[in-house]
C-alpha cells in the first residue's frame, strides 16, 4: 500500500470556520445569536461574517497574518469577529477587558496589532492604552463598537470618536454577503492569539493553530455530551482562551447564543427560564454566585454547567446542583484552548453521599478525546509518579490542541514544550489509583482568583515600588466567594514604621489598584517585622501560604 498516500481530496486543512457554513446551510432559519432585543439566524450570522471579513480584507488595513486585536464582552459583535477576521485571513487577540491601559498597551505593540475593534465601553482604555505608544511606534487603526440599535452604520467621520476610523457596523454593512473567506494554506497556520493572564514582566502571547482548535472544539462537543442545537449561555467571557473555544463549538452543532454583557445573576435566571437555556460555562466563582444569589430558584429544566479553573468546593457544588444545574468539571489552560482533562463521571458515584460525590468531583479527571495523554511525572527524571493519590509531580500533557508556542519566546516554548514530546503545565498534582488527576499545588506561585489566572511576581513587582515597602510576598488566601484572593505579606523601611507615618492596609491596597487590574488588588495585607526566609534568602512562600491558610476565608474576614 505505499502507493496509497494523502492527496489534496482526502487531506484539506482542518479549521473550525467550516462549522458556520454548515449551520448557515442547516440551520440558516434558526436562532444563533440573541441579545436584548436583537436576534439573528445562521444564515444572517454567516452573512454578517463574510461581509466584515470582506470589508477587511478590501480596506487595506489588514493582510493575511496580521494580528486584529477585539476588546468587547460578550455581545454578538465579539461572537461574529471568531469567525470574521480569519475569515480575513487575520489572526483574532481576544484581550481581557479588565486589564488596565498600560498592560493593554504592552500587549499590543508585542503583537504588532494592526487593528482594534473596541467596544464603547472601553474606549478611553484603548485610547489610553494608544497613548502610551512609543513616538516612533505605528499605532493600529481603531474600529468602534456601538451598542445601539439605532446605529445605520454610515460610519461617517462624525459618528464615531476622535481616534477611531469607523464603526464596527459600517463595516459590516458595506462588506460583500458573497465574499470567498481566505482559507487557510495549512491547517498549522495560526488562527487565534491569547495572552495568558499570570504574566510577569514580559507578555505570554499563545499561538493556536487552525488543527488544534478543531481538535479541541470536537472533543469538548464529545466528552460534554453536547447534543444539536443547544442553548447556551455565555457566562464565560469569550476573551478568556475563546471561551474555551465554544465560540467556534455552538455553530458545529447550529445552537443558539444568548450573549450576555454584564454577569448578573438576576438577569441570568431570567435569561434561562426565558429561553429554555441547556448549558453554560463559568469559574467555580460563577457557581458560588448562581448559588447564593437571592435570585436563586430550583430550574425548571435541567442546565449542563461546566467549571474549571480552581477546584470547586465540595459546597459550592452541592449548592448549585441542589438547584437542578448538572455541574462538569475540568482543567486546562490558555495553552491547550480549552478543557483537556475532565472528571468524567462513574454511574456507581451517584449511589454515594453528597460530600463524597463533591469531593470526587472536584477532582480535574481523565483525559478529554482520542487525542490527548495526561501524566504527572517527576520534574527532575520525568519519570510518572506512583498512582497512590500523594505522589507529587509536575502535570504533563500532549495532544492535538497544544498550543505551536508562546510569540516572540523562543525560549519559553522550548521550556515548556520539551524534546521528550511532553507539554510541561507547571502546575503540580497526583495521580489517583483509578486514573483522575487533581491538582495540589501550583509553581510560579499562580493564583486563581473567580478563575482569572494571576502572578504574584507581578503584583509583588508594584508592592515593591512603594516607597515605604522594604519586602514583600504574595500568597494566595482562600475565599470562599472568589476561591482564592492575592494576600500581601510586606515588611516597612525603617523609616515607615512609626506610628505616625506607617502606612494602613487601606493605603497599601489603594496603592495597588492605582497600578493593577481589580482583580490583582490584594485584599488582605498583613504587615510582619521580617518575612521568612530561607538559608540562601529567599523567602519562605510555602511558610506564608500556611498563615493566610490560617486566617480562612478573606470573605468573612470582611463580613
Amino acid at each position: 500500500m505505499e502507493e496509497l498516500k494523502s492527496k489534496r481530496a482526502n487531506s484539506p486543512p482542518q479549521s473550525p470556520l467550516s462549522f458556520i457554513e454548515k449551520a448557515a446551510t442547516v440551520f440558516g432559519d434558526c436562532p444563533s445569536i440573541i441579545y436584548n432585543n436583537t436576534t439573528y439566524t445562521w444564515s444572517q450570522t454567516y452573512r454578517r461574517c463574510l461581509q466584515l471579513a470582506s470589508s477587511l480584507s478590501s480596506s487595506g488595513m489588514i493582510s493575511r497574518g496580521d494580528v486584529v486585536s477585539v476588546m468587547a464582552p460578550n455581545i454578538p459583535a465579539m461572537y461574529e469577529v471568531h469567525f470574521a477576521v480569519p475569515f480575513a485571513g487575520a489572526i483574532l487577540n481576544s484581550i481581557n477587558t479588565r486589564l488596565d491601559a498600560r498592560t493593554v498597551s504592552v500587549l499590543l505593540q508585542h503583537c504588532q496589532s494592526k487593528l482594534v475593534l473596541v467596544d464603547y465601553l472601553s474606549r478611553s482604555l484603548v485610547l489610553e492604552a494608544i497613548s502610551l505608544f512609543p513616538p516612533d511606534t505605528k499605532c493600529p487603526s481603531l474600529v468602534l463598537i456601538t451598542d445601539d440599535a439605532n446605529d445605520d452604520g454610515d460610519g461617517g467621520c462624525g459618528a464615531v470618536d476622535s481616534g477611531f476610523c469607523c464603526t464596527y457596523e459600517s463595516l459590516v454593512k458595506n462588506g460583500d454577503p458573497g465574499f470567498k473567506w481566505i482559507r487557510p494554506e495549512s491547517e498549522w497556520d495560526p488562527i487565534v492569539l491569547n495572552y495568558t493572564s499570570g504574566t510577569t514582566s514580559s507578555p505570554k502571547g499563545v499561538v493556536h493553530c487552525h488543527r488544534g482548535i478543531y481538535s479541541m472544539v470536537i472533543d469538548t462537543l464529545i466528552d460534554w455530551s453536547v447534543p444539536k442545537q443547544p442553548v447556551y449561555l455565555w457566562t464565560l467571557p469569550m476573551f478568556h482562551a475563546n471561551g474555551w473555544s465554544l465560540t467556534w463549538g455552538i455553530a458545529a452543532v447550529g445552537g443558539v447564543n444568548i450573549c450576555l454583557r454584564k454577569f448578573d445573576t438576576a438577569v441570568m435566571y431570567t435569561l434561562i427560564s426565558k429561553y429554555r437555556v441547556t448549558h453554560m460555562c463559568g469559574a467555580p466563582v460563577v457557581l458560588n454566585m448562581l448559588s447564593n444569589s437571592p435570585d436563586s430558584k430550583p430550574l425548571k429544566t435541567p442546565v449542563h454547567i461546566l467549571t474549571a479553573g480552581a477546584p470547586p468546593p465540595a459546597a459550592v457544588l452541592f449548592r448549585t446542583e441542589s438547584l437542578g444545574f448538572i455541574v462538569s468539571h475540568g482543567y486546562g489552560l490558555t495553552e491547550v484552548a480549552g478543557l483537556m482533562v475532565s472528571c468524567a463521571w462513574k454511574p456507581q458515584w451517584n449511589l454515594l453521599p453528597a460530600t463524597d460525590r463533591a469531593r470526587l468531583k472536584a477532582r480535574q479527571g481523565v483525559k478529554v478525546g482520542a487525542s490527548t495523554e495526561v501524566d504527572v511525572v517527576d520534574p527532575v527524571t520525568g519519570a510518572s509518579v506512583k498512582r497512590d493519590g500523594s505522589s507529587l509531580g509536575e502535570i504533563v500533557l500532549r495532544g492535538q490542541s497544544i498550543m505551536l508556542g508562546y510569540l516572540k519566546d523562543p525560549v519559553g516554548t522550548r521550556k515548556c514544550l520539551s524534546e521528550d514530546g511532553w507539554f510541561y503545565t507547571g502546575d503540580v498534582g497526583v495521580m489517583h489509583p483509578d486514573g483522575y488527576l487533581e491538582i495540589k499545588d501550583r509553581s510560579k506561585d499562580v493564583i486563581i482568583s473567580g478563575g482569572e489566572n494571576l502572578s504574584s511576581v507581578e503584583v509583588e513587582s508594584v508592592l515593591y515600588s512603594n516607597p515605604a515597602i522594604d519586602e514583600a510576598a504574595v500568597v494566595a488566601r482562600p475565599d470562599d466567594y472568589w476561591g482564592e484572593t492575592p494576600c500581601a505579606f510586606v515588611s516597612l523601611k525603617p523609616d515607615f514604621t512609626s506610628t505616625s507615618n506607617k502606612p494602613t492596609e487601606k493605603e497599601i491596597i489603594e496603592y495597588c489598584r492605582a497600578k493593577l487590574p481589580h482583580y490583582m488588588v490584594p485584599k488582605t495585607v498583613v504587615f510582619q517585622e521580617e518575612l521568612p526566609k530561607t538559608s540562601t534568602g529567599k523567602i519562605k512562600k510555602f511558610v506564608l501560604r500556611e498563615i493566610a491558610k490560617s486566617m480562612g476565608s478573606s470573605r468573612l474576614s470582611r463580613l
